[in-house]
């Protein structure tokens, strides 16, 4: 039986809009609300399962008001406006929505939003049977993905919840924590799994051929285009595109994405609209919050694709992975090698789970691809982490550093721990936030010049 939904929206045809929608799909529909009153009142009266809430209500009080209410007596919710600025945002998050849907709605994202919102929320009342689960899940139905902590446990929850259903993806998380893996398991786990998966990397398109790359284009369409271009959202079709570093794309291209999201349909350079089926998943490391407030990434776009946002926790708070991630990592480079090795000795077992892991799980595959190749024994016996002081270091570390000093050694334990790779995914520019570019002048300025890898042409 469908859950029984309260809407509470001062604006008539948008409420009215709703309710023909709902009760289409066979939902129970109380009585419509403008005000936080109103809504208290239907509440008593009606008991709803789940509530769909507007952000601005008729009266002093908001939608914000009553969602605090609302989750003290542990009733679902979705918010429905998105026309807000940072503080109103940040403070609807705060009272942990189930979703937000993006005015003028859709009947397609109205239902699977309303969908996912009501598992989540009974799956949220099933916690006491979590504990049992976990193991389940991550052997018989993620094989090569480690992890057994509660939090990342939950993410693998989060990714068969939504795997079967068509709805947009947004993954959160620092570089290195695996995105690309859950987009790709998502894809595993989803009715679409026989059929394409194309990857794009957002950051690494050429500024000027950004939109021929995801779009297409014709031949003759533009001075070069000498032939016809499929590009990687047609090549995607019936399958799933996952747009990695997402926050990287232009405003100008960010409106035409959101236009593929809306009315599912691309339209080459220099060609015609094209219908289009695909499932999105987009990914970044960066805080889309704050780029929407500096005005780089679009308000509509970001709820568009945060239906179901996913974040990954830092390896720094996976504790009890970070060893049968090394292991993972040790056994696999170490077959690779044709080397026989056992494991770690104590002390590096222990500095490995108080390591920081700024660069997390792609720094640790890092530090085991290389502590294999140095291995001359059946256990690896050291390993050289970034910021481990040396016995020489001691003295030097008694006294106060200078500023140049100290980003000298930030940027030192950063490039050890991608290989000294500055550009492109999972370098040193990415994890520290800075133009590549900007990197080397710095990195020239303090005197660092070891092993540097140059950019790849190719990229």
């Amino acid at each position: 039986m469908k859950a029984k939904v309260l809407i509470v929206e001062d604006q008539f045809i948008e409420a009215n809009n709703l309710k023909l929608i709902l009760q289409k799909a066979g939902y129970i529909v109380c009585k419509i609300a403008r005000s936080v009153p109103q809504a208290l009142a239907v509440v008593n009266e009606e008991k709803p399962d789940l509530i769909l809430l507007d952000i601005h209500l008729d009266g002093e009080l908001t939608g914000i008001d009553l969602a605090k209410i609302l989750k003290e007596r542990n009733i679902a919710f979705v918010f429905l406006s998105a026309n807000s600025d940072e503080n109103i945002l940040n403070a609807a998050k705060a009272t942990k929505p189930y979703g937000f849907l993006v005015k003028p709605f859709r009947e397609k994202d109205v239902l699977v939003t309303l969908d996912v919102a009501w598992y989540l929320h009974l799956h949220s009342l099933e916690n006491s049977n979590q504990q049992s689960k976990k193991a389940d899940i991550q052997q018989s139905d993620f094989p090569g993905i480690i992890g057994n902590s509660p939090n990342f446990i939950e993410v693998l929850n989060n990714v068969k919840v939504v795997a079967p259903s068509n709805v947009s993806v947004l993954i959160l998380g620092e570089s290195g924590t695996g995105k690309e893996l859950i987009a790709k398991a998502i894809h595993q786990h989803s009715s679409r799994k026989n059929k394409p998966l194309v990857v794009v990397n957002c950051g690494a398109l050429p500024a000027g051929l950004i939109e021929s790359e995801l779009f297409g284009h014709e031949k003759g369409s533009f001075t070069g285009a000498s032939e016809k271009r499929i590009g990687k959202f047609e090549q995607a079709n019936t399958g799933t595109i996952f747009l990695d570093e997402i926050g990287e794309l232009p405003l100008d291209l960010q409106v035409k994405f959101l236009r593929v999201l809306q009315e599912k349909e691309i339209e080459p350079i220099g060609g015609h609209k094209k219908p289009l089926n695909v499932r999105v998943i987009a990914a970044t490391n960066r805080d889309l919050e704050k780029e929407m407030a500096a005005g780089r990434f679009r308000l509509d776009l970001y709820y568009r694709l945060n239906v179901f946002p996913l974040t990954l926790p830092p390896l720094r708070n996976r504790r009890e992975d970070i060893l049968p991630l090394a292991s993972f990592f040790l056994n696999h480079y170490a077959k690779r090698e044709n080397k026989t090795i056992n494991g770690f000795s104590d002390q590096v077992s222990k500095d490995l789970q108080n390591y920081s892991w700024p660069g997390n799980v792609r720094e640790l595959e890092n530090l085991m691809e290389r502590g294999t190749l140095l291995s001359t024994g059946k256990l690896i016996a050291t390993l050289n982490l970034p910021g481990k002081p040396k016995q020489n270091d001691i003295k030097e570390q008694s006294r106060l550093k200078t500023m140049d000093e100290n980003e000298r050694e930030h940027i030192i334990q950063v490039l050890e721990s991608c290989n000294w790779k500055i550009y492109g995914e999972g370098g040193a520019a990415e994890i520290l936030q800075l133009n590549g570019s900007t990197l080397s002048s710095r990195m020239k300025k303090l005197g660092i010049e070891k092993r540097i890898v140059l950019k790849d042409s190719r990229a």
